[in-house]
């Protein structure tokens, strides 16, 4: 056993994960969690970049290291929390085991928020591949009661996470809609993004509960971002598609000339605007996969720095910003 007293290297790492058996593995942990404060935060932050470069290595301490969730330090706990977002998004069957310890921290009031908000996006995670692991009603309502208390950071994390127990089984939210909608006014761009994207993933299957959130949907026609516009409008698209005799809005006005082929493909998909044979685009709109597919790749175009791009290398610049660009040097 390495009883050094420095923490190891990302190198380090890798050699003990790779040539040590699993029973060293959890023993090395075990004793770690009786080390000083430092050794711990260290130690724990070097265990994260190497779940960024072999998420699936970590899995056979992943039990051990949730006893660091209930740390002392709060550090150690945030440190703990975003480690397992990390695996749980490459590789969700690992964190099954450790399902339970992070909706712990999901339901306790008390916790750092931002513990709270990593808990719930790792859980999330494991929920689009297997909602019925985590998605109890215990962890539903948290994730739900969670919009109308929480900060906006955490709120996010709890949207992203309903939006993936929705991919993952559209029959959990289906008696939520309501409530899902009434969160559609939130300030956060994010959070009504997810939510509509659950509602659009829960009218997939079931369109006619759709029809509770009409309304909701219908003041998203004129929401500010073209993203949650286009899925406001992909749902009353499924929901006209029903057998509810709830009246569908003309969602036209949504997009206008310079509409983005994301809003404008779904205008067209909801006013049944096709054009003609070898029209392919508005195919997968509607379903899950296509869903599963975009929903992280539009995230990450939500989230792009506001700005120009630099006419010489096509870094993004924000606005305003500096007079040359400090990738190239080329001037604005």
């Amino acid at each position: 056993m390495d009883d050094s007293r420095q923490p190891p290297s990302i190198d380090q790492l890798e050699a003990r994960f790779e040539e040590e058996p699993r029973e060293w593995l959890v023993t090395w942990v075990e004793r770690l969690t009786e080390s000083d404060a430092g050794m711990r935060k260290a130690t724990l932050r070097t265990l994260r970049q190497f779940a960024e470069r072999q998420p699936a290595a970590l899995e056979p301490v992943l039990t051990t290291l949730s006893l660091f969730l209930t740390d002392e330090e709060r550090s150690i706990r945030l440190t703990t929390a975003k480690l397992f977002v990390v695996v749980a998004e490459a590789e969700p069957d690992a964190v099954e085991s450790v399902v339970s310890s992070l909706a712990d921290r999901l339901a306790d009031d008390d916790e750092f928020y931002y513990v709270r908000a990593r808990s719930a996006e790792a859980l999330g995670y494991v929920a689009r591949d297997h909602p019925e692991v985590v998605a109890s009603p215990e962890v539903v309502a948290d994730l739900r009661i969670g919009l109308s208390f929480d900060e906006p950071e955490v709120r996010e994390k709890l949207a992203k996470a309903l939006e993936y127990v929705a991919l993952g089984d559209q029959d959990r939210l289906r008696h939520h809609v309501s409530d899902l909608a009434s969160h559609l006014t939130d300030s956060n761009e994010l959070v009504r993004y997810h939510l509509c994207t659950a509602l659009v993933a829960v009218g997939c299957a079931y369109p006619d509960t759709l029809s509770e959130s009409t309304a909701a949907l219908c003041d998203r026609l004129d929401d500010e971002s073209p993203y949650v516009r286009g899925r406001a409008v992909e749902a009353l698209g499924l929901l006209a598609r029903s057998d509810s005799d709830v009246s569908i809005p003309d969602v036209r006005s949504a997009a206008d000339d310079d509409a983005a082929a994301f809003l404008a493909d779904r205008v067209r998909y909801a006013t049944d605007e096709d054009d003609g044979p070898g029209d392919t685009a508005l195919e997968k709109i509607g379903t899950i996969p296509a869903l599963r597919d975009r929903t992280d790749e539009i995230v990450d175009e939500i989230t792009a720095p506001d700005g120009d791009e630099c006419p010489y290398c096509g870094l993004s610049l924000p606005e305003p910003g500096p007079p040359i660009c400090p990738q190239c040097g080329g001037p604005r």
